[in-house]
């Protein structure tokens, strides 16, 4: 039995309770096809998030026996700068060798003086601009883009994304939390594999961003997920490790536990693989441009601070909310991202076997973006889009198409106040807005940002950023 609020065996303990420092972070360029640069600044590599190894055990027993947290497995071996893996057993088969894409030709630059939190007040003039959609202002030169021309807001935007931005050893905690609790787990069903989804591996989290775990159970009998997560509930209870355990009877259930003595949350899921799909899409479009993850980063964090990112409230989830800056980047005049699923089906295909799902993305070249928008107009330009360009009663959004499509009578779209399609399984992941005075407090607040910021030119205008990075600083 482990002791409580100790590390189990093999986990390596550090005074902070945060896992090892992370890595200084790396600066860049933006540089499209050898274009002066739209932006910069200091980004996590997507390359540190861990690869997959997804290899199943051989047949055994379905029986199913008490679960006990008496087994561990010795790591002494463990170096904390080492790509994990998520692996069952190196023993069966070779692995899949997965890795996310190389990054683009960008331009490595030194590491910049700068702090990453500080320059919030030092006023720096931001460019003219026209967001206007569906053809916002895109310069035809480069001459246009000059290092003082990104202007205060985008300067903000880096420094906010650098200061948030998931690092590597929150990365390195959650894997490790997954490891053990995959050799606990198979005790009780030694066929499951227990996968790392959603934004810790998308690319796309913040240090504050909670773990999502889909355990995959494969059979000829479909497992029922709340006797499962029942199940797993009841033995959960012997580990240590994790503490407060609740089951979540919502449409898709979930069992919520925490890390032991920590503010890290996870919520695990019983074979909702269209998760593990989406996540290395998402991870796809995170690395096809370096202008995504900071802009999705604030978006989220605005809305969650204007209180329409919570889907068990009647507003916006954060996967919609992806989804809604992935579509306006697709549909600009010059655009940032295409469309990776219509552009490489064969990549994204949703027959492909769960476990070669990560094999799909290295297949994708480097996208190289003619759009020289830096991260202050693309912002400004979102809150347009949705404040007066989009047709919320007449469109669907669908990242899949890069396009919106018209609403029609079917059962999914009729009376939807949001439409915003799931890239594979083309359902409605808007309908949690099912209130018209939810509705219309988030169009209110796309319209009174774009305005204000508009006129402000400051992010702190609408989002407290200080505040923020101290809570993401405070994490345990």
């Amino acid at each position: 039995m482990f002791q409580r609020n100790s590390a189990p065996r093999g986990w390596p303990s550090y005074g902070n309770g945060l896992g090892p420092p992370p890595q200084a972070p790396r600066s860049y360029d933006y540089h499209h096809q050898s274009q002066p640069a739209a932006s910069s600044f200091r980004v996590l590599e997507l390359q540190s998030l861990p690869p997959y190894e997804w290899i199943p055990r051989p047949s055994t027993s379905p029986t199913v026996p008490h679960m006990t947290n008496t087994r561990k497995r010795q790591n002494n071996s463990y170096s904390p700068y080492t790509v994990k893996r998520q692996r069952i057993d190196s023993s069966v088969a070779p692995p899949l060798n997965w890795a996310p894409l190389p990054p683009r030709p960008d331009k490595l630059v030194a590491e910049s003086s700068r702090s990453s939190v500080t320059g919030f007040d030092d006023y720096r003039p931001s460019p003219r601009f026209n967001p206007r959609l569906p053809e916002p202002s895109v310069p035809g030169s480069s001459s246009s883009l000059k290092p003082s021309a990104k202007g205060k807001l985008s300067i903000q935007m880096e420094e906010f994304f650098e200061a948030c931005q998931q690092q590597l050893s929150d990365l390195e905690r959650k894997e490790m939390c997954r490891a053990q609790l995959q050799e606990d787990i198979q005790q009780c069903y030694p066929e499951g594999r227990l996968y790392l989804t959603g934004s810790s591996m998308n690319g796309l989290g913040c240090r504050s961003s909670d773990a999502d775990l889909c355990l995959v159970i494969t059979g000829t009998k479909r497992p029922d997920p709340v006797s499962v997560l029942s199940q797993l509930k009841r033995s959960f209870r012997s580990l240590t490790y994790i503490e407060r355990i609740q089951l979540i009877r919502a449409k898709v259930p979930i069992l919520r536990f925490r890390e032991t003595g920590s503010d890290l949350e996870f919520d695990l899921n019983i074979n909702n693989t269209v998760g593990i799909r989406n996540t290395f899409l998402l991870r796809s479009y995170a690395n096809a441009d370096l202008r995504v993850r900071p802009m999705i980063l604030v978006v989220k964090k605005w809305a969650r601070h204007n209180q329409i990112n919570d889907a068990s409230k009647g507003t916006l989830s954060s996967y919609t909310l992806v989804l809604m800056v992935l579509h306006y980047l697709q549909n600009l005049k010059e655009p940032v991202i295409p469309s990776l699923q219509r552009d490489y089906p064969e990549c994204f295909n949703p027959s492909i076997e769960i476990n070669m799902v990560p094999e799909g993305p290295k297949h994708i070249p480097p996208y190289n973006s003619r759009n020289r928008s830096s991260l202050g107009e693309l912002l400004v330009g979102f809150l347009r889009y949705y404040a007066i360009d989009f047709r919320w009663d007449q469109q669907v959004i669908s990242v899949r198409e890069a396009s919106t499509f018209p609403k029609d009578n079917s059962l999914e779209w009729r009376n939807k106040f949001i439409c915003v399609e799931e890239p594979f399984e083309r359902n409605n992941v808007a309908r949690a807005v099912h209130e018209k005075i939810k509705f219309d407090t988030i169009k209110a607040q796309f319209a009174e940002s774009y305005r204000i910021l508009r006129l402000s030119g400051d992010l702190n205008s609408i989002l407290p950023l200080r505040t923020i990075i101290n809570k993401e600083s405070s994490r345990r």
